[in-house]
């Protein structure tokens, strides 16, 4: 670079030297960036942690809840209560009943059992069911697991329900008056197994409600 100088002298003076030396440190400080390495004088990036970033994605345990003929599920310690959806109990599952089916005397109804929970549950064994009249008061209507004219049962067999999931039952009875001694039942009470709370369904029409004992395939 030239350096300024005074007209018709050839040196440089005063302000020349000051301007050139203001120019030459703009120059050195604007350049001292690219010769910095990359990185220097920064803290060094911290490994990530897969297990912690991804925590939210990882398996959490989840309460196994037995349904079936040996009674309530088991303790569940510490573990959290699962959330279940609005109308769904407190077991995490809900019994439902079809139409009844008639054929040569006999009836049948399909039950079902679904988790309507968050959580998988172990089911294994047969449904609860009593018979009740019209004040909502059992009858002494035997109920037997096993097989039926309607159906053979295969018997128990534990089963995992996941969220959604449905297994089922079928219920079988007799109606015909010369079938022996009947008793007239107003509704049936199921529940997924003894001890939870059961649902109470209706039995419409007379030629239905005629009971002589009740039989039941496990929940399959």
């Amino acid at each position: 670079m030239r350096g300024l100088t005074w007209a018709g002298t050839g040196r440089r003076g005063p302000l020349a030297t000051g301007l050139l030396a203001g120019m030459l440190g703009l120059t050195l400080s604007g350049c001292a960036g690219f010769l910095v390495p990359a990185g220097e004088g920064e803290p060094e990036p911290t490994p990530s942690d897969p297990y912690r970033v991804h925590a939210d994605k990882l398996p959490t345990p989840f309460p196994s809840v037995s349904v079936g003929v040996s009674g309530r599920p088991g303790a569940q310690g510490s573990a959290p209560t699962p959330t279940v959806p609005a109308g769904c109990p407190s077991s995490g599952v809900v019994v439902g009943m079809g139409e009844v089916e008639a054929a040569l005397g006999h009836r049948a109804v399909g039950l079902t059992l679904t988790n309507c929970g968050s959580k998988p549950y172990r089911v294994h064994g047969y449904p609860s069911v009593r018979a009740l009249d019209e004040a909502g008061d059992p009858l002494p209507v035997p109920v037997n697991p096993g097989s039926s004219y309607m159906g053979s049962d295969p018997g128990p067999k534990e089963i995992m329900l996941k969220p959604g999931a449905t297994v089922r039952s079928l219920l079988a009875w007799v109606s015909t008056p010369t079938g022996g001694d009947l008793i007239e039942g107003d509704a049936l009470a199921v529940a997924p197994a003894p001890g939870l709370e059961p649902r109470t369904f209706p039995l419409e029409g007379s030629d239905v409600r005629l009971l002589d004992e009740l039989n039941m395939t496990a929940w399959r």
